[in-house]
This record gives structure tokens, C-alpha cells and sequence, in this order.
């Protein structure tokens, strides 16, 4: 969180002040009875107030610039649509990640990867006929009188049996010869003669795993495109796979700006904790991507440009800046280093002064806002989805839960608020203002409220957070 970011202020259960900052706030008021204020006007009694997301008055050349209806007070909210804005990141890449090679990598490192091509049987599975159970194999009818020697898992192969005949195996050994039908050891009982008998009828075949049962070599086992994941590692190395061919992880550099920030200690004097330098990386790794670099640049214009100039990542991340203050330089950046922008704001609360620049032929930057759940909202709604298509990764299907309670909405623009699962519905969660992380933290998904809000029972579209679902040891790694 930088100084720009920062919201005095406690989240209460007053639905009227609940996760607003001083914008939205204005918002609601102009969209009612009350006087119109311009969007970056400060707020009375609040000399120098700065508000998120006022328009820079120049900045690079935009090719994406949806523009909402003008309100009753002739005020346009210049920001592409939040539905719009994820669209244009998520095809933004199209062309880069065309132009990936894909990449070897070891089955120990391909967590998470997508496959570049085809998953195909090596081998038959089983390769071998096998035992399903422990027991006996058997020939022929019983009785039958035992081997002394058993068949154990990985021994070389079984002498055939004669009929009549039976030997202990253990699961996973390799069927002798001539087996009739493996016996469960639970359902064979030996006579004082040694003579082993079966307690229950048998069928031809039983508990045997037949030779190429699950698959066939040259068997196509997963498609291009399909996501590592534990099962699929161990699907693959059944298979005698040793390495995967996989879509290489998009390379992410996170550049942390504002003179205000510490990376230790409580905030004192002024200065406040880095939140986001601790919360970003982790994060884009569950997206899918490798951190190459976390750099804690100040509030210093030329450092940024350097930084920026100098970054070889295919996603560059800044965290504030993004407005047009004194010390927000991301804007006077992208146009030094003749940026391309796509999304210059986004009709979204908390995050709406987010954007996505293109850089280089095969580089983008996502500025995210200062403040910790706007800047989550940012990630979600600019880097997740661009992340996406670099990765390969398919998009998640989009569902929707209804609310149990009421959530007021921005006249104008998308609400993304932290909710969690509880039966058929979500409730959601007070801590919710920009400059909080208290709601998110014990979220498992962010609803999408549109504008004007929900009511209560009205279905909202759900974001998953990655740990919701797949437990953070999974996501992490």
C-alpha cells in the first residue's frame, strides 16, 4: 500500500459507508439529490484529498477507451467496463503466446504447467498381466495343493502353473502362466492336508488385471492444453514418461513503488508495511506464472524507467502510481518508453485506476492501484486473465451463487466484493474498502456486484481465489 492508496477509516455494518472510499462515496451522492462534484475534486474538509483513478489529463496513445453514459450531471466516467477490460487482457497476449516454444521440463518441476502437446501411452498399462488383490493364483478347479514359494511384486517371472495348482502372490505381482483366477485371502481356507479351498463361488479372470486394461501404447491419455496436475504427474510416470512438454510459465517482475514503504517492523511515523510486496508474488505464482524479480523502486520516475526499460519479463507489475498525482509516475513512464495503452482505468470497485500497457512486441505491464484490495482487484481483473492466455491455461467457467444479503453497488461501476461459500448461497464480508485486506483474507471468492448492486437472494457471478479451491500447499508450488 502506498500513500496514494491510503483510506482513513473503519468498515462498519452501515450499508451506506460500507467499502467506499472517497470516489465512490462521491459517486453515490451525485447519483442522488445530492450537489455534483467532479471526480477528482477533493472532498470538503479534506484539503489536498486525492481520489482514485482521476483521468491523467495525457498520457500514452489508448486503443481501448470505452466511455460509459454521461450521468444526469453531464459527467462521463472515462474507463472501459470491467467485463470488457478482462476480454482485452485476455487477448492482448494472443499473439506472444502463439510464439512460445514449448519447453522440457521434468516431472518434478511440471506442476501447474500445460501440456504442449498430446499425453500418449508409452507402454501398455499394465504392461503385464497383474494381480489385483493379495491372495492366491490358481489353476483349474480346487482344490489345490500350494507352492511352497510365493510371487511377490517386482520378482521376475512366475514359473507356469499346472492345474490344481496354487501360489501366494501379493498385489501388484506378476500372474503366472496358465492362472485361472487370483483367490482373495479372505476368501480361501486351507485343510489339514494344506489343500487350499475357496469359501465363495469364483469366476474365470477374477481380481486379474489384464495386460493394457487402462491403456494401449500410442493410446492418447490427456490432450494438449490439459493442466498438470498430482494426478496427472502420476498418470505420466505410469506411463514411462520422465519429462513433460509443457507451455513454458509466463516470467513476472513485480515492481513495488512509494517512498512510504516498509519491509519490516510496525508502521511508525508516517510509514506503513508493504503489503503487497509480500502478497504479489505467491499470488501470481498460483496464476501460473514465475517471479523473476520483486524491486522496491521509491517514488523515483527515473528508477521506474529504467526498470521498466530494462525488464526482460513478459508481465511487468507495478503496485500504485497509476493516477496523476505528483509522485505518480506510471503513466509519464509508459509514454517515455512508447507504451501501447489497452486499459487506461476500469469501471471497477475498489482498483478502477488500474491499466494494462503494452511495452515491447512480447512484454505488458499491469499498473495496479496502491491500495491492497484494489490492487487484488486489479490482478484478477488485468494480470490473471492475460496470464491466462500466456500460460495456456483454459478459462474457468464462469457460475454464480445468490447472495444472502444486500450489497449496495456503484452507480457506474462493477463492485468486486469478498464473499464466502456457506451452503447454497455466499455471504458477504464487512472489511471490504480498498485499503483492506482484513475481508479478503478470509474470503474464498470475490462477487461480482454489478452497478446498482444486488439484492438479497440475486445471483452473483463468483472469482474463485486459487487457495478456495485447491488448498495453498497446491497453489503454491
Amino acid at each position: 500500500m502506498t500513500r496514494r492508496g491510503i483510506r482513513e477509516g473503519r468498515d462498519t455494518q452501515a450499508p451506506d459507508a460500507e467499502g467506499f472510499d472517497v470516489e465512490e462515496v462521491l459517486a453515490l451522492v451525485n447519483d442522488g439529490k445530492g450537489p455534483a462534484r467532479p471526480a477528482g475534486d477533493p472532498v470538503p474538509g479534506r484539503a489536498g484529498a486525492r481520489t482514485e483513478g482521476a483521468a491523467p489529463t495525457h498520457g500514452p496513445r489508448t486503443r481501448e477507451a470505452a466511455a460509459s453514459p454521461a450521468d444526469r450531471h453531464g459527467h462521463r466516467h472515462h474507463a472501459t467496463p470491467w467485463p470488457e477490460a478482462r476480454t482485452v487482457a485476455a487477448r492482448a497476449a494472443r499473439s506472444q503466446a502463439a510464439r512460445r516454444a514449448p519447453v522440457s521440463v521434468t516431472l518434478g518441476d511440471a506442476l501447474g504447467l500445460v501440456l504442449a502437446g498430446p499425453l500418449t501411452a508409452l507402454t501398455d498399462l499394465p504392461s503385464f498381466d497383474t494381480s489385483a488383490m493379495d491372495g492366491w493364483a490358481v489353476a483349474g478347479p480346487g482344490p489345490w495343493r500350494v507352492r511352497d514359494e510365493g510371487v511377490l511384486a517386482g520378482s521376475t517371472a512366475p514359473e507356469p502353473l499346472a492345474d490344481g495348482e496354487a501360489v501366494r502372490i501379493a498385489t501388484g505381482a506378476r500372474i503366472p502362466p496358465d492362472t485361472t483366477a487370483v483367490l482373495r485371502s479372505e476368501h480361501g481356507r486351507t485343510d489339514a492336508q494344506g489343500r487350499l479351498h475357496p469359501t465363495r463361488d469364483m469366476s474365470h479372470g477374477q481380481d486379474i488385471r489384464p495386460r493394457g486394461q487402462e491403456c494401449r501404447s500410442g493410446d492418447q491419455l490427456l490432450p494438449a492444453g490439459a493442466v498438470v496436475t498430482p494426478a496427472v504427474l502420476g498418470l505420466a510416470a505410469a506411463a514411462g514418461y520422465d519429462t513433460l512438454s509443457a507451455v513454458p510459465r509466463p516470467r513476472a517482475e513485480v515492481l513495488v513503488l512509494g517512498d512510504e514503504l516498509l519491509t519490516e517492523g510496525r508502521p511508525h511515523d508516517g510509514l506503513i508495511r508493504d503489503a503487497l510486496g509480500p502478497m504479489l508474488p505467491p499470488w501470481l505464482r498460483a496464476l501460473g506464472a514465475e517471479v523473476v524479480a520483486v524491486r522496491r523502486i521509491g517514488d523515483d520516475e527515473k528508477a521506474l524507467h529504467k526498470a521498466v526499460s530494462r525488464s526482460s519479463a513478459d508481465l511487468i507489475l507495478t503496485t500504485g502510481g497509476t493516477a496523476s498525482g505528483p509522485v505518480d509516475h506510471v503513466h509519464p513512464v509508459l509514454r517515455r518508453v512508447g507504451a501501447e495503452l489497452l486499459v487506461d482505468g476500469v469501471q471497477a470497485r475498489p482498483g478502477h485506476p488500474m491499466l494494462l500497457a503494452r511495452t515491447k512486441d512480447e512484454q505488458h505491464l499491469v499498473g495496479l492501484p496502491g491500495n491492497p484490495l484494489a490492487a487484488v482487484s486489479g490482478l484478477l481483473t488485468l494480470a490473471e486473465p492475460l496470464l491466462r492466455t500466456l500460460s495456456a491455461r483454459p478459462a474457468p467457467e464462469r457460475y454464480g451463487m445468490p447472495l444472502r444479503d444486500e450489497v449496495h453497488g456503484h452507480p457506474h461501476d462493477t463492485r468486486l466484493v469478498p464473499v464466502v461459500l456457506r451452503g447454497d448461497h455466499v455471504v458477504p464480508l464487512h472489511y471490504n474498502g480498498p485499503a483492506m485486506l482484513r475481508g479478503v483474507a478470509a474470503a474464498d471468492a470475490l462477487a461480482v456486484v454489478p452497478p446498482g448492486g444486488a439484492r438479497a437472494g440475486q445471483r452473483a457471478e463468483l472469482l474463485d481465489l486459487p487457495w478456495a479451491t485447491a488448498g495453498v500447499a497446491a497453489c503454491f508450488t
